[in-house]
């Protein structure tokens, strides 16, 4: 019985992080446009837009991946992140801590159990 609601909770923790990121992903730029100041040209918009592009596109390729706390975790700060208008810098550090540092250390275990099998 306590599988299936890891597994549960596991699977809504994905797609809450899943559904964050689409979310953001579409309003991407009334996002770009928070982390802008009030006056800015078109060449920081672009930049500021191909940054949030790039972290977004490697945000969907993570979240397969990772425990699911910290899924949870990314799907409460990303929606921090829309509400607030939080500054493009700090999606960084969600996307460092809640996507990119799980699947390192996954991808570390992978390749630990498969160079140090015991039935060899």
């Amino acid at each position: 019985m306590f599988i299936g609601s890891l597994v549960a909770s596991r699977f809504l923790s994905l797609v809450a992080h899943f559904v964050v990121t689409v979310v953001i992903f579409l309003s991407k730029d009334v996002n770009v446009k928070a982390c802008l100041p009030l006056q800015y040209t078109d060449s920081e918009f672009s930049s500021k837009d191909t940054e949030l592009i790039v972290g977004l596109s490697l945000t969907l390729v993570f979240p397969g991946i990772g425990v699911w706390r910290i899924h949870w975790s990314a799907a409460i700060s990303l929606s921090m992140f829309v509400l607030e208008g939080w500054d493009c810098d700090k999606f960084w550090y969600v996307f460092g801590f809640c996507s990119a540092f799980p699947a390192v250390m996954e991808a570390c275990v992978l390749i630990g159990v498969l160079v140090f099998r015991a039935d060899r």
